[in-house]
């Protein structure tokens, strides 16, 4: 007998059951979630400004996850001799945030409520969008709870103050975050090509503490030089645009800019994120998958958030061996 008992309990393959992520536990009441990471659907899309769809994003990466579900014996990695997210990482799925249609102040409080809940329970969330106004709420669920480092992975820059008289679209959360008392800064990479934000925004997100990196920038830093600008100790909140990959590899999204990321230049960013800093919270946005109809972005995003935690919880229990 193997010690992963695969020889016992059901087969359980990806086609079978119902679509929660990575098949782990749903859990119904947010009063008791008892996990190390719980997953929240928000989707929400009425922040857009070209193609809507998003707000099927959390059910497809969920069902794409179910891809990725590893049985009972967690995720080995020949290249790096671990194996990650054990059955003793413990991760739920605690549902979708309610939207109530064309309500963005009711829809974000509720997506707000829910990270509140996870953070009171002292699990980190990971918010599957939506388009990416739903950072906004994520990141108020972090008042009173010490200072983050916000890390965005993107094509754009996400730094318009109002447009029209809408503080609170996909456009606008990198500065709402900026803004922030708690924000004690931002490393925006990927940005690139002709942007939805003017000069003035990007001259306005270096003055308040953003470090703009285009993809060419990345590849002549490495992944590696690139998490080294982050500063040592910070905790550090990782918001993950779909758009930030390339198109060739992540069609699925209502704003697609090509030359963008390949999955490993993201995975290696991630992977050496893990490795240094505190990772405090996760939103991965903008995966519309009625664009897609292959479905590999959503199984893109389904597996570098699967990726991504097993390097986050790996290093944790490196620490703690320490």
């Amino acid at each position: 007998m193997s010690e992963h008992s695969y020889e016992a309990g059901r087969l359980n393959l990806p086609f079978v059951g119902i679509s929660t992520f990575a098949k782990r536990p749903y859990v119904a009441d947010w009063r008791h979630i008892d996990a190390d990471v719980a997953i929240l659907g928000a989707p929400f899309d009425f922040g857009t400004q070209f193609r809507a769809g998003a707000r099927f994003g959390p059910r497809a990466v969920r069902e794409a996850s179910t891809l990725f579900s590893f049985g009972h014996a967690g995720a080995y990695d020949h290249e790096d001799d671990r194996t990650y997210l054990p059955a003793s990482v413990r991760m739920v799925d605690i549902g979708d945030a309610d939207i109530v249609h064309t309500d963005t102040q009711k829809s974000h409080a509720n997506i707000e409520a829910g990270v509140a809940a996870i953070l009171d329970a002292g699990a980190m969330p990971v918010v599957i969008g939506g388009d990416h106004s739903v950072n906004i709420p994520c990141i108020d669920a972090f008042a009173g709870r010490g200072d983050i480092h916000i890390l965005q992975i993107d094509a754009h820059l996400d730094f318009v103050d109002e447009r029209h008289g809408v503080r609170y679209g996909h456009g606008n959360p990198m500065r709402r975050a900026a803004e922030k008392s708690y924000v004690s800064g931002l490393t925006q990479v990927g940005i690139r090509n002709v942007s939805s934000t003017a000069k003035e925004g990007y001259d306005d997100a270096r003055r308040m503490g953003s470090d703009i990196l285009s993809v060419r920038q990345m590849r002549a830093l490495g992944a590696k030089g690139v998490i080294d600008r982050i500063p040592a100790g910070a905790r550090v909140y990782v918001t993950l645009d779909i758009d930030g990959f390339c198109p060739s590899i992540a069609p699925g999204t209502g704003t697609p800019s090509h030359g963008g990321f390949l999955y490993y230049e993201v995975l290696e960013m991630l992977q050496a994120l893990a490795r240094r800093n505190e990772v405090v919270g996760i939103d991965l946005v903008e995966v519309a998958p009625d664009y897609d109809h292959t479905g590999g972005t959503a199984i893109l995003a389904a597996q570098i958030l699967l990726n991504f935690l097993g390097f986050v919880f790996d290093a944790r229990s490196v620490k703690a061996a320490a």
